[in-house]
């Protein structure tokens, strides 16, 4: 794979994609991942110095913090960082007690409405960070980090999000980085996932060409759940339609 002219292929699609929905420019999250500074810098090719870096810190590490400015000054992007800590916090002190993952999944929520918030004020689009192999299984949350615009790299594994990175000069510290959500201290993506990128994308892509995948079978079945579980994900809510026919 070229990963040269992947990067400008994309950076032309998500400006084509501005200019149909007569969008101004374009928003994205920046986390201090591998995903969001691939899709900031592919954005500013897009859209040049109308991308902008919004950095969301809510109970964030400084390092994730630090990653994602130091990516937005060697892109030569703007960034505007808005701190959900205090929101978050609030909004847990209102609502009903929930578990981990109700209270994890505030998070992306927040941001999300963080990011239209800016977007309907810009005009701009809000392009996701989410990768093939994360879609593919629902690993996002809904109507979270799930909700944006355009998905720049959602047709490009892991692997190829890393390699497509280093075409793009993102720094090699952030590259390597244990990919992670930062939901919970200690989370990760593959231990949320149940294993490594590395098998999940060989699953992925075998079941895409319709072959065996050389995995466990165990971990075969897992995907095939998650990607059956998690349809209504990667759909729009389904319509009644039900009612026609008894008022017939």
């Amino acid at each position: 794979m070229n990963y040269k002219t992947v990067a400008e292929s994309i950076s032309g699609w998500t400006a084509q994609k501005a200019r149909e929905a007569g969008a101004r420019g374009v928003l994205v999250g920046i986390s201090g991942g591998v995903d969001s500074a691939v899709v900031l810098a592919l954005s500013r090719r897009a859209v040049g110095d109308h991308a902008l870096g919004l950095i969301m810190p809510c109970e964030s590490s400084k390092e994730d913090v630090d990653d994602a400015l130091e990516v937005a000054r060697l892109l030569g992007a703007a960034t505007t960082t808005i701190p959900l800590d205090e929101p978050y916090r609030r909004l847990l002190e209102v609502l009903p007690e929930g578990n981990r993952i109700a209270r994890a999944n505030l998070k992306p929520r927040l941001r999300m409405a963080t990011l239209y918030y800016f977007a309907n004020a810009l005009n701009y689009l809000v392009a996701g960070t989410g990768n093939r192999s994360e879609l593919a299984v629902g690993y996002f949350t809904k109507y979270g980090d799930g909700g944006a615009d355009i998905l720049p790299i959602g047709g490009l594994l892991k692997p190829q999000v890393c390699k497509l990175a280093h075409e793009l000069g993102i720094p090699r510290h952030i590259v390597e980085k244990v990919p992670t959500a930062g939901l919970w201290p200690g989370q990760t993506d593959e231990g949320e996932i149940g294993m490594s990128y590395e098998t999940l994308d060989e699953i992925i892509e075998a079941l895409a060409e319709g072959r065996r995948p050389n995995a466990p079978a165990v971990s075969v079945a897992r995907v095939q759940a998650l990607m059956k579980g998690s349809t209504h994900k990667r759909s729009l809510p389904p319509i009644c339609e039900t009612w026609k026919a008894s008022a017939s």
